[in-house]
């Protein structure tokens, strides 16, 4: 079965958009490894359109052979969920255009991959809505960034979490992994 995986960088008061603003300052050598580490356990991306654009505008450019990242991303499956793309261009790329959670679930059951949410905040909560994020990978980042989407949008109800591993690295960003705990009540955000 499928795990889907939130993987997210996230600032002390939750938000994860626009990190390309305020998450720089925190890369450093051990950053930076872990994050390239992190990358080729993806099996499969998940993406709203927002970061589906993004992505597809930024990493065929980079397949030059050289970098092994766009290489991976490149070659790897894509499932975007969008209700205003006609296609989906990139190489691989599969759209989800309506039925998300049922479409979802059915890619969950699907054998073995790691299916990783990145950035699509408005995805990410939809499917915590619908408790059918498997793991929670979180970069929190030691900065208050005060405005933006937020990872547990308000008003939504959350599952108890259960901490799997914790590791501060070197800029005191902090590495977090989470599972939904089993049978355990929600907490209103």
């Amino acid at each position: 079965m499928a795990r889907i995986i939130l993987a997210a960088f996230v600032s002390l008061d939750g938000v994860m958009e626009a990190p390309e603003e305020w998450h720089f300052p925190f890369i450093d050598d051990e950053v930076g490894k872990h994050m390239f580490d992190e990358i080729f356990k993806v099996e499969a991306l998940l993406l709203g359109r927002v970061t589906y654009d993004i992505y597809a505008a930024t990493w065929p450019g980079r397949d030059n052979g050289e970098n092994p990242v766009a290489a991976h991303f490149n070659r790897i499956p894509k499932y975007v969920v969008s209700t205003t793309l006609t296609a989906a261009t990139w190489n691989n790329a599969h759209l989800i255009r309506d039925n998300v959670v049922d479409q979802v679930r059915t890619l969950r059951q699907s054998p073995g991959a790691n299916v990783v949410i990145q950035g699509s905040a408005t995805l990410a909560n939809a499917l915590i809505k619908e408790n059918l994020v498997d793991e929670y990978h979180l970069l929190v980042h030691p900065v208050v960034v005060g405005r933006g989407k937020r990872l547990f949008a308000e008003g939504t109800n959350l599952p108890a979490l259960t901490l799997v591993t914790a590791k501060t690295l070197s800029t005191g960003v902090i590495d977090l992994t989470y599972v939904p705990a089993i049978g355990e009540a929600t907490v209103a955000a």
